[in-house]
Protein backbone atom coordinates (compact mmCIF):
# COMPACT_ATOMS: atom_id res chain seq x y z
CA UNK A 1 0.00 0.00 0.00
CA UNK A 2 1.41 3.56 -1.05
CA UNK A 3 1.48 6.13 1.89
CA UNK A 4 0.78 9.51 0.98
CA UNK A 5 1.92 13.18 2.76
CA UNK A 6 -1.48 14.76 2.67
CA UNK A 7 -4.43 13.70 4.93
CA UNK A 8 -7.76 13.30 3.44
CA UNK A 9 -10.24 15.80 6.24
CA UNK A 10 -13.84 14.16 7.04
CA UNK A 11 -16.06 15.64 9.15
CA UNK A 12 -19.85 15.95 9.60
CA UNK A 13 -21.17 18.30 11.63
CA UNK A 14 -23.27 17.26 14.57
CA UNK A 15 -26.23 19.55 13.94
CA UNK A 16 -26.16 19.70 9.99
CA UNK A 17 -27.08 16.73 7.49
CA UNK A 18 -23.37 17.07 5.53
CA UNK A 19 -20.59 15.33 5.10
CA UNK A 20 -17.10 17.75 3.88
CA UNK A 21 -14.34 16.09 2.90
CA UNK A 22 -11.09 18.25 1.99
CA UNK A 23 -7.96 16.79 0.46
CA UNK A 24 -4.73 18.38 -1.15
CA UNK A 25 -2.79 16.81 -4.55
CA UNK A 26 0.13 17.63 -5.76
CA UNK A 27 -1.44 18.17 -8.81
CA UNK A 28 -2.35 21.35 -11.15
CA UNK A 29 -5.97 21.56 -10.49
CA UNK A 30 -6.70 21.05 -14.18
CA UNK A 31 -5.24 17.51 -13.53
CA UNK A 32 -7.43 16.71 -10.81
CA UNK A 33 -10.69 18.16 -12.65
CA UNK A 34 -9.80 15.42 -15.39
CA UNK A 35 -9.42 12.58 -13.11
CA UNK A 36 -12.80 13.64 -12.13
CA UNK A 37 -14.37 14.13 -14.90
CA UNK A 38 -12.70 11.20 -17.38
CA UNK A 39 -14.51 7.98 -17.14
CA UNK A 40 -11.20 5.75 -18.54
CA UNK A 41 -9.27 7.95 -15.41
CA UNK A 42 -11.94 7.61 -12.56
CA UNK A 43 -12.35 3.89 -13.20
CA UNK A 44 -8.35 3.99 -12.59
CA UNK A 45 -8.50 5.62 -8.84
CA UNK A 46 -12.11 5.48 -7.12
CA UNK A 47 -12.92 3.44 -4.46
CA UNK A 48 -10.69 0.83 -2.47
CA UNK A 49 -8.03 -0.78 -3.92
CA UNK A 50 -9.52 -4.15 -3.33
CA UNK A 51 -12.29 -2.56 -5.90
CA UNK A 52 -12.51 -2.37 -9.41
CA UNK A 53 -14.86 0.04 -10.46
CA UNK A 54 -16.95 -0.49 -14.09
CA UNK A 55 -18.08 2.42 -15.49
CA UNK A 56 -21.38 1.71 -17.07
CA UNK A 57 -22.71 4.87 -18.15
CA UNK A 58 -20.52 8.87 -18.14
CA UNK A 59 -21.25 11.85 -19.61
CA UNK A 60 -19.92 14.29 -17.59
CA UNK A 61 -21.50 17.70 -19.09
CA UNK A 62 -24.57 19.84 -17.04
CA UNK A 63 -27.07 18.28 -17.27
CA UNK A 64 -25.10 14.93 -18.03
CA UNK A 65 -25.40 11.55 -16.22
CA UNK A 66 -23.57 8.67 -14.61
CA UNK A 67 -23.41 4.94 -13.54
CA UNK A 68 -20.60 2.78 -12.30
CA UNK A 69 -20.84 -0.70 -10.02
CA UNK A 70 -18.41 -1.45 -7.58
CA UNK A 71 -16.74 -5.09 -8.52
CA UNK A 72 -14.78 -7.29 -5.72
CA UNK A 73 -13.22 -10.70 -7.17
CA UNK A 74 -15.85 -10.13 -9.94
CA UNK A 75 -19.41 -9.55 -8.86
CA UNK A 76 -20.61 -6.18 -8.05
CA UNK A 77 -20.43 -5.60 -4.40
CA UNK A 78 -22.26 -2.23 -4.75
CA UNK A 79 -23.35 0.64 -7.63
CA UNK A 80 -23.92 3.96 -8.00
CA UNK A 81 -25.58 6.55 -9.85
CA UNK A 82 -26.28 10.41 -10.64
CA UNK A 83 -26.44 13.59 -12.62
CA UNK A 84 -24.14 15.91 -13.58
CA UNK A 85 -25.92 19.46 -12.04
CA UNK A 86 -22.98 22.00 -13.56
CA UNK A 87 -19.52 21.11 -14.78
CA UNK A 88 -17.46 24.16 -14.51
CA UNK A 89 -14.03 23.07 -16.14
CA UNK A 90 -11.49 23.05 -13.09
CA UNK A 91 -13.62 25.05 -10.85
CA UNK A 92 -16.37 23.40 -9.71
CA UNK A 93 -18.42 20.35 -10.08
CA UNK A 94 -22.10 19.64 -9.17
CA UNK A 95 -23.55 15.99 -8.88
CA UNK A 96 -26.02 14.21 -7.07
CA UNK A 97 -24.98 10.96 -5.99
CA UNK A 98 -27.65 7.88 -5.01
CA UNK A 99 -26.23 4.08 -3.99
CA UNK A 100 -28.48 1.80 -5.75
CA UNK A 101 -29.35 -0.14 -2.11
CA UNK A 102 -30.55 2.54 -1.09
CA UNK A 103 -32.53 4.77 -3.43
CA UNK A 104 -34.00 7.18 -1.20
CA UNK A 105 -30.94 8.64 0.42
CA UNK A 106 -30.18 10.72 -3.06
CA UNK A 107 -27.16 13.46 -1.78
CA UNK A 108 -26.16 16.73 -3.79
CA UNK A 109 -22.60 17.04 -4.04
CA UNK A 110 -20.80 20.06 -4.67
CA UNK A 111 -16.37 19.35 -5.59
CA UNK A 112 -14.72 22.89 -5.51
CA UNK A 113 -11.33 22.56 -7.12
CA UNK A 114 -8.83 25.12 -5.46
CA UNK A 115 -5.28 26.18 -7.25
CA UNK A 116 -2.64 26.60 -4.61
CA UNK A 117 0.73 28.08 -5.02
CA UNK A 118 3.65 25.40 -6.31
CA UNK A 119 0.74 23.78 -8.86
CA UNK A 120 -1.11 22.02 -6.28
CA UNK A 121 -4.92 21.75 -5.66
CA UNK A 122 -6.91 21.61 -2.84
CA UNK A 123 -10.50 19.91 -3.50
CA UNK A 124 -13.52 20.30 -0.94
CA UNK A 125 -16.30 18.32 -1.45
CA UNK A 126 -19.40 18.93 0.18
CA UNK A 127 -22.61 16.11 0.58
CA UNK A 128 -25.73 17.59 1.85
CA UNK A 129 -28.14 14.71 2.58
CA UNK A 130 -32.01 14.75 3.39
CA UNK A 131 -31.31 13.96 7.43
CA UNK A 132 -29.17 13.16 9.96
CA UNK A 133 -29.92 9.45 9.77
CA UNK A 134 -28.63 9.02 6.40
CA UNK A 135 -25.87 11.09 7.17
CA UNK A 136 -24.90 8.54 10.14
CA UNK A 137 -25.42 5.90 7.79
CA UNK A 138 -22.92 7.10 5.14
CA UNK A 139 -20.45 8.25 8.16
CA UNK A 140 -20.23 4.41 9.40
CA UNK A 141 -20.39 2.46 6.30
CA UNK A 142 -16.89 2.75 5.84
CA UNK A 143 -16.85 4.85 2.94
CA UNK A 144 -13.82 6.74 4.94
CA UNK A 145 -11.54 3.22 3.20
CA UNK A 146 -12.93 3.89 -0.31
CA UNK A 147 -12.05 8.03 -0.06
CA UNK A 148 -8.85 7.19 1.51
CA UNK A 149 -7.52 4.70 -0.50
CA UNK A 150 -8.91 6.13 -3.67
CA UNK A 151 -7.48 9.55 -2.75
CA UNK A 152 -4.28 7.04 -2.57
CA UNK A 153 -4.46 5.91 -5.48
CA UNK A 154 -5.52 9.53 -6.97
CA UNK A 155 -2.40 10.47 -6.35
CA UNK A 156 -0.38 7.85 -7.90
CA UNK A 157 -1.85 7.95 -11.27
CA UNK A 158 -1.56 12.00 -10.96
CA UNK A 159 1.61 11.11 -10.81
CA UNK A 160 1.61 9.19 -14.15
CA UNK A 161 0.08 11.63 -16.06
Amino acid sequence: MTTTKHETEITAPPDLPTITIVREFDAPRERVFRAYTDPELVARWLGPRDTTMRIDEWESVTGGHYRYAAERNGEVIASFYGSFHEVRPHERLVQTFTFDGYPDGVSLETMTFEELDGGRCRLVGLSVVDSMEVRDLIMSSGMDVGVNEGYQKLDELLASL
